[in-house]
């Protein structure tokens, strides 16, 4: 498991008020902007791609185009910033003891986009600010790991009437999201009881104050009024009496994403004393690995990890685990072996390319890993860890240029413009002019002089 930093954005609200840059220009300020990052994981995603493909399916969305990304924060939000991605929290998935609930969280997201619901905020921003004059900001074409476009500021001054008349646009959205998530589900042949169950984890959360409330419920209506709409679908329609209605390969992924997250994110005691529990011998054994190698217990995690094995042989997920407990303990070349087998059995998977080639690197073998980490970079070319390693194989290659491209780029993901500037100049003097390396860094250093115009302004 990585973590992928790029520039924050915490919801579509965000997202809005970030986009005003390009139609307000009065009162510039710009914000600097935080960072989030993403949990990103082969066996976590491959999870969410089985979790989420009823739903999409059943939303009319293309299953293997669209990608169900985790973010690393505890607390519980989903957010969707256009049509290729929809991220949630950790938080949230931990949150949830089944997986319709999760199911009916990535229908409530499916349905912002398949009603329009992200072009139609854009077009009530702009509205608005004829009602309050909204600030500028500066905001970046960043790429959240394949996500498309995020923002790197977020417009302030705002006045608290359009505030007030934005939100109220986007908790109708939210109500008219989840009407489309119920029947979304239904006809995904699950229970919208799931949708129900998943409200009223909110519950009170209207009570807090406003500064102790999860962003999510800043712009969605009342949890208990969410809670009685789903109630009133549920029951003119017939749609389940609430027991689970996910089909075993769903149960079965949702053990494996919720065993991993928690494995990693929660202490290991915690881990060990509840690993009994899981239903699935496979995920027991998973979770105790992680368990016993953030102990620092070499010997034990690789049992547990080969007791998974010996159930799922060809398992490249477990393979790629393998390999991340022993490369942390620096056992080069047997990593090297099991990240092997993992790009054996999953060849087109950019996480596990990626992986193997920060092995090769580590163990001195720079070739093999500029092979890999080109790979991967042809499948995901948006995760900057992989750039960052890709710099490094390009070094230690003599590819000087390269190197410089990879730092400007993995730069820009993050939201560092300037850094990305420095390094894409330096690429443009190295590489071959009118190649499709110069122009993609000239593509990063023109991006870097717009932000760096906006700033001055």
């Amino acid at each position: 498991m990585t973590f992928d930093r790029f520039s924050r954005l915490a919801s579509i609200p965000a997202l809005a008020l970030a986009a005003l840059c390009f139609v307000a220009v009065h009162s510039a300020t710009a914000v600097k902007a935080a960072s989030i990052s993403l949990l990103r994981d082969p066996d976590i995603e491959r999870s969410l791609t089985e979790i989420a493909a009823p739903v999409l399916r059943a939303a009319g969305l293309n299953s293997k185009r669209l990608r169900v990304l985790v973010v690393n924060d505890s607390s519980f939000n989903a957010f969707v910033i256009d049509s290729r991605t929809i991220f949630i929290h950790y938080g949230l998935i931990l949150k949830l003891d089944r997986p319709d609930m999760l199911q009916a969280v990535i229908a409530h997201e499916a349905a912002h986009i398949t009603n329009g619901h992200i072009a139609r905020r854009m077009q009530n921003m702009r509205s608005a600010r004829s009602v309050a004059g909204f600030g500028a900001a500066l905001a970046v074409l960043a790429a959240a790991a394949g996500a498309g476009e995020a923002a790197a500021g977020l417009a302030i001054g705002t006045q608290s009437s359009a505030l007030r008349g934005f939100l109220a646009h986007t908790r109708a959205e939210e109500s008219s999201a989840d009407r489309s998530a119920a029947a979304i589900m239904q006809r995904a042949g699950l229970s919208p009881q799931g949708l129900v169950d998943l409200h009223r984890i909110f519950e009170g959360q209207e009570l807090l104050n406003s500064a102790n409330q999860d962003p999510y419920m800043r712009s969605h209506p009342l949890t208990r009024d969410r809670i009685r709409a789903a109630e009133a679908y549920v029951a003119a329609h017939g749609a389940g009496s609430g027991a689970d209605t996910s089909d075993a390969n769903t149960r079965y992924w949702f053990a494996r994403l919720h065993g991993k997250l928690s494995a990693f994110t929660r202490a290991p005691k915690w881990t060990l004393r509840r690993v009994a529990e899981e239903s699935f011998d496979d995920v027991r054994h998973m979770r105790e690995a992680i368990a016993h190698h953030r102990r620092n217990d070499l010997s034990k995690a690789l049992r547990a990890i080969d007791e998974a094995l010996a159930i799922r042989p060809s398992d490249p997920y477990y393979q790629e685990l393998k390999g991340q407990i022993l490369i942390e303990n620096r056992r080069w070349q047997a990593a090297l072996s099991a990240y092997g087998q993992a790009r054996s059995n999953a060849p087109e998977n950019p996480l596990i390319l990626a992986s193997l080639g920060r092995a090769q690197l580590a163990a001195k073998q720079p070739k093999a890993a500029l092979r890999s980490l080109e790979a991967s970079r042809r499948v995901d070319f948006r995760n900057s860890n992989m750039l960052r390693d890709l710099a490094q194989a390009y070094a230690q290659a003599g590819q000087n240029g390269m190197a410089a491209l990879a730092t400007a780029e993995r730069y820009s993901l993050q939201g560092r413009l300037k850094d990305a500037g420095v390094h894409a100049k330096r690429a443009t003097r190295l590489l071959a002019t009118g190649s499709p390396a110069w122009r993609r860094a000239e593509d990063v250093l023109i991006a870097a002089e717009q932000d760096a115009k906006r700033k001055r302004k």
